[in-house]
C-alpha cells in the first residue's frame, strides 16, 4: 500500500504514471521468479524444496532493509510536519527545474493548509486527533470525496473480481482442465504465464505518460473480456485436444498481458493520485484492503465455483465482470495525465469534472489508435 503512494508523493509529474507502475513491474517479476525458482527447485527431495523454496525470499528482504536508510521521506508528509526546508530539499533531488520545485512546494502548502483548516485546533497539534479527523471525514465524505472513493475503490476491487489471481494461482489447474497432464509441462506452462505478465507491464511504463491512463485502461478492460470468454468457450466447448491445449494457453498469456499492461499498474497509479494530502494515505490503504478482500475471495472459492459450474463457466462469469469493467472506467475514471496531485483533487470538485474529466482529452478512439500503433 505505502509503495505507489510514497512514489506518486516524490515523482514529477511528467513521470509520476511510469515511476508509480514500478511496484507492478516488481510484483510480476517477483511472480516470475517465484514460477521459475519452483521450477529450479522441484528437482530437489520432497524434504528440501519448498524449503528453499521458501528460504530465497529473505534475500528481497535484506536489500529493502538497507534502501530503507537512504531514500528520503515524502515532501508532503514533511509539509504535513511543518519541516519546510526538508520537503524542499527532496524535491529539489527529484524534480531538475527549480522553478517547479517552488511550484510543486507552493501547491503542496495550499493543499496541507486546506486539510489544516478543516480541522480544529486542538486536532492541527494533536496527530491522534487528526487520524481520527481524517477518518470521521471518509465515513461522512463530502461529495468531492465521495466520488474519489467511488473511483478509487472501484477501480481496486475491479483489479481483482475480473479474475487475475485466479487466473495465475490455479493456472496448473486451468491447463490441466484443458488437457495437458504432466507436471513438469504444467511448470513450464506457468512460466510462460509470468513471462507474459512480465513483458506487458513494461509496455504499460513505457506509455502510461505517453497516451494517458484512460487509452491503456480501455485497451486493457476490453482485451480481458475477449480473452476471458475466449478462454471459458474454448475450456467448454474444444475438449481437450491439441488445439484446445494451444488456445488455452495463448488466451491464459494473453489475459495476463492485457492485465498487465493497463488495469494492474494504472490502478495503483490512479488511486494514489485522486485522494487530497490530508487522507491520501489513509483512503489508499482503504483501497488496498479492498482490492485484497477481493482477492482472497476470488482465490478462496475459485475451485469451488469451478467445481460447481465447470472452469470453463467460471471465467465467463470473469468476462462478464470484465465487460461491466469497461463501463466503469468509462464513466467514472477520469484522465489523470499530466496533472499535479492537487489539479488531480479539483477534478473531483464536481460532478462535471469528475465524469467529463477525461472526454475531453481522452476518447475511446484513443485506445483504438494506440493499438493500431502497436
Amino acid at each position: 500500500m505505502i509503495a505507489p503512494v510514497y512514489i506518486a508523493e516524490i515523482s514529477p509529474t511528467v513521470a509520476r504514471g511510469s515511476l508509480t507502475s514500478f511496484p507492478e513491474i516488481f510484483i510480476n517479476l517477483g511472480i516470475l521468479l517465484g514460477y521459475v525458482s519452483n521450477y529450479a527447485f522441484s528437482g530437489l527431495s520432497v524434504h528440501t524444496s519448498w524449503r528453499v523454496m521458501l528460504a530465497v525470499g529473505i534475500l528481497p528482504s535484506i536489500f529493502i532493509g538497507f534502501a530503507l536508510f537512504i531514500i528520503p521521506e515524502s515532501p508532503r508528509w514533511l509539509v504535513m510536519q511543518n519541516r519546510i526546508e526538508e520537503a524542499r530539499s527532496v524535491l529539489v533531488k527529484t524534480i531538475d527545474d527549480e522553478n517547479e520545485v517552488d511550484d510543486r512546494l507552493a501547491e503542496i502548502l495550499v493543499a496541507a493548509n486546506a486539510g489544516s483548516s478543516s480541522s480544529t485546533g486542538d486536532d492541527n497539534n494533536n496527530s491522534k486527533h487528526e487520524q481520527k479527523a481524517v477518518w470521521r471525514e471518509m465515513l461522512s465524505p463530502s461529495p468531492a470525496l465521495r466520488r474519489m472513493l467511488v473511483t478509487g475503490f472501484g477501480i481496486q476491487c475491479f483489479q481483482q473480481i475480473t479474475g487475475i489471481d485466479a487466473t495465475v494461482y490455479y493456472s496448473p489447474e486451468i491447463l490441466r482442465t484443458a488437457g495437458i497432464t504432466d507436471n513438469t509441462k504444467l511448470l513450464a506452462a506457468t512460466v510462460a504465464v509470468g513471462v507474459s505478465k512480465t513483458l506487458f507491464i513494461m509496455v504499460a511504463i513505457l506509455l502510461i505518460d505517453k497516451v494517458g491512463r484512460k487509452p491503456l485502461l480501455y485497451v486493457s478492460t476490453i482485451g480481458m473480456t475477449v480473452c476471458l470468454f475466449s478462454l471459458g468457450f474454448t475450456l467448454t466447448v474444444m475438449g481437450q485436444g491439441a488445439v484446445g491445449i494451444g488456445l488455452a494457453i495463448f488466451f491464459v498469456c494473453a489475459n495476463v498481458g492485457f492485465f498487465s499492461v493497463g488495469i494492474g499498474p494504472v490502478c495503483w497509479v490512479v488511486t494514489s493520485e485522486i485522494f487530497p494530502l490530508r487522507l491520501r494515505a489513509q483512503a489508499a490503504a482503504l483501497g488496498a484492503v479492498g482490492n485484497r478482500v477481493c482477492s482472497g475471495v476470488v482465490a478462496m472459492s475459485f475451485l469451488s465455483v469451478s467445481n460447481a459450474i465447470t472452469v470453463g463457466g467460471t471465467f465467463l462469469v470473469f468476462a462478464a465482470v470484465s465487460a461491466v469493467s469497461v463501463a466503469f472506467v468509462y464513466w467514472l475514471v477520469p484522465e489523470t495525465k499530466g496533472k499535479s496531485l492537487e489539479e488531480i483533487e479539483v477534478l473531483f470538485e464536481s460532478e462535471r469534472g469528475w465524469r467529463g474529466g477525461g472526454k475531453g482529452e481522452v476518447e475511446m478512439g484513443d485506445a483504438e489508435h494506440l493499438v493500431q500503433n502497436e
